[in-house]
This record gives C-alpha cells, sequence and structure tokens, in this order.
C-alpha cells in the first residue's frame, strides 16, 4: 500500500466509524479544519518506531496549527500484544520526555480488545481501526474540549452502548467499508 491509500483508509475510518458514530465528539471540527497530521511508518524496529513517535511529539511542539497526530504503523505491530507492548513503551517515553500534561496518547488497533471483553464484542470497535495507529494529542485542546462538552465523563460510555446496539455485524461493515470507500466510486 502507498502512503496515500493508507492515509484515505484511516480517513474514511474517521469519517464512516469516528465522526459519523460521534464515538469522538471532538473529532469533526479538526478533520473539517484539516488540523489532523497522518503520519505513516513502514519500519518494523521498534526503537524506530518510538524515535518516530518522539519526532511526531516535536513536531507538535514546532507547529500549533497541527491539532493532532495520528500515526500509523502499516507494516508493524499486528498483533495485538505487540501493540500493547509498544503501546506501554510509548507511554514510557512520553514521560521520559517531559511530555506528560502536555500531550495524551489514545491507542487503536484492527484486533482491540478491552481487558475483559470476548473478542466479538461490539464495544471493542469504539478502538477498532484499519491500522494499528499511536493518537497524539494535545493535553491543553482535549482539555478545553471537554471543558465545552455537556458531560464528556459519559462519552466512553454512551459509545458502548451504541456500539453493542449497532452489533458486531455493523461495525464490522463500518470498519470495513474504510477499505472500500472510494475504490467504489
Amino acid at each position: 500500500m502507498s502512503p496515500e491509500e493508507i492515509t484515505e483508509q484511516t480517513r474514511n475510518w474517521l469519517e464512516t466509524v469516528v465522526i459519523d458514530l460521534n464515538l469522538c465528539p471532538f473529532a469533526r471540527k479538526v478533520h473539517e479544519q484539516k488540523r489532523i497530521r497522518y503520519s505513516i511508518c513502514f519500519e518494523l524496529n521498534t526503537a524506530y518506531c518510538l524515535d518516530l513517535l518522539l519526532a511526531e511529539f516535536k513536531r507538535l511542539d514546532k507547529n500549533p496549527d497541527i491539532a493532532t497526530t495520528l500515526l500509523i504503523y502499516a507494516e508493524a505491530f499486528s498483533e495485538f500484544d505487540d501493540y500493547l507492548e509498544l503501546l506501554g513503551l510509548a507511554e514510557d517515553l512520553l514521560i521520559d520526555n517531559g511530555y506528560e500534561g502536555i500531550y495524551q496518547l489514545a491507542s487503536f488497533h484492527p484486533d482491540y480488545r478491552f481487558d475483559g471483553c470476548d473478542d466479538s464484542d461490539p464495544a471493542n470497535f469504539t478502538n477498532r481501526s484499519p491500522y494499528p495507529m499511536l493518537h497524539l494529542l494535545r493535553e491543553s485542546d482535549l482539555e478545553m474540549a471537554i471543558a465545552q462538552h455537556p458531560d464528556a465523563s459519559l462519552i466512553p460510555e454512551n459509545n458502548i452502548a451504541l456500539t453493542r446496539k449497532l452489533g458486531l455485524e455493523q461495525m464490522q461493515k463500518r470498519l470495513a467499508a474504510c477499505y472500500t470507500k472510494n475504490n467504489n466510486a
């Protein structure tokens, strides 16, 4: 896959799953403003992948016009357990480099599974994506968005209820659509 195809599939997922279902009520605005950076890593080496994460934090430091970054691992971390290991290392890197309280990481993976949930639970689709990825968020922007939301604490609970109401088949179709959305035009 080319970087353009991977970016397009990720945008399709963002539109079809995250925005259309309002899983993240803050995503639509930055998407429409074109303030999301899509960074694609084809490397398999974990150290390199973490170096790229650090470079993305530094890019956000220097570019306030970028609201958020989706760091997409196109080739690596296809096994969910490997991805969880990366996530732990990424959180350590964030803290060790003084970014705690400045940035926050959200995690997405094609096989995302919440602890204690069955693999077929539609609730897992709140964090399932076409590729393993780390979402880098500015803590200050997140705090501002949460302050403007009527009850941000209910977002995760509402998302779980919605995905379970839609059911596994519907959520699988939505995720699969990101791969074919523009190919059928």
